[in-house]
């Protein structure tokens, strides 16, 4: 595992870090290997990232969008992450339609959805029944309760090693997520965190030792690739970068 860990000086600086790396880590996954897989997070830090990507001039039929999580609501709601993607990036560049991947809601039942991702990430991927994705590019967000995509603290979702995708739980709402193991297959994760209010939650996932169940983003360990964590300065205050 390669980590990379930058304290920017403000958000803006972290929306213009995130960019930069996003936008070289697509180029190098189409110039290697014809396509670029990356899979969306949701939450108000991405959305500038998102619109400041939507400026960049891609080979956008080489791109194919997925999620890694998604409010189990309809994809014209406000919550939608779906909806907040396709507004900020997705709708304003010439991406063909079959590219863009979004998570199933609508069949009334998240488990049953959760299974219609999983067979499409295995039918996409090419993959047997007990293989995982590798995705070229995994962003993700960290809550000031060190939840990640929807794995939240001491819910079952943690535990689950055997699907690609599976239901989460948020207070009672269900929501839908990419499992660890999906998410540490990625060739490149990059955290982008903002805020002082997720100091705390950052101290006990870069402690040396610390607990998985109550701190969910200390499983996101890659096996192979590279994480980047990206941070402004409340977020990294007590941070110490590294190369």
């Amino acid at each position: 595992m390669t980590q990379h860990i930058e304290v920017l000086p403000d958000k803006t600086a972290l929306v213009e870090r995130s960019v930069a790396l996003i936008v070289e880590k697509i180029q190098t996954a189409i110039a290697q290997r014809g396509v670029c897989t990356i899979a969306l997070s949701g939450g108000s830090t991405p959305k500038p990232i998102y619109q400041a990507i939507a400026g960049h001039d891609l080979p956008w039929d080489q791109l194919h969008v997925f999620w890694g999580d998604e409010r189990y609501v309809s994809p014209d709601h406000p919550d939608s992450n779906q909806r907040m993607a396709r507004e900020a990036w997705l709708d304003q560049v010439p991406i063909p339609p079959d590219n863009i991947h979004p998570m199933p809601t609508g069949s009334q039942d998240p488990e049953t959805d959760a299974d219609l991702y999983d067979q499409h990430l295995q039918q996409f991927f090419k993959l047997e029944s007990d293989q995982f994705p590798c995705f070229d590019i995994m962003l993700l967000g960290m809550g000031d309760d060190g939840h990640t995509a929807s794995l939240f603290p001491h819910t079952e979702a943690l535990e689950i090693c055997d699907r690609r995708v599976t239901v989460g739980n948020k207070d009672g709402e269900p929501r839908l997520t990419l499992t660890v193991p999906v998410l540490n297959l990625s060739r490149t994760i990059l955290f982008a965190i903002a805020g002082e209010n997720k100091q705390g939650a950052l101290a006990q996932v870069f402690a040396p030792e610390g607990d998985e169940q109550t701190y969910p983003s200390r499983l996101i360990q890659p096996v192979e690739g590279e994480i980047w964590w990206l941070l402004d300065a409340g977020a990294g205050a007590k941070v110490t970068a590294s190369d």
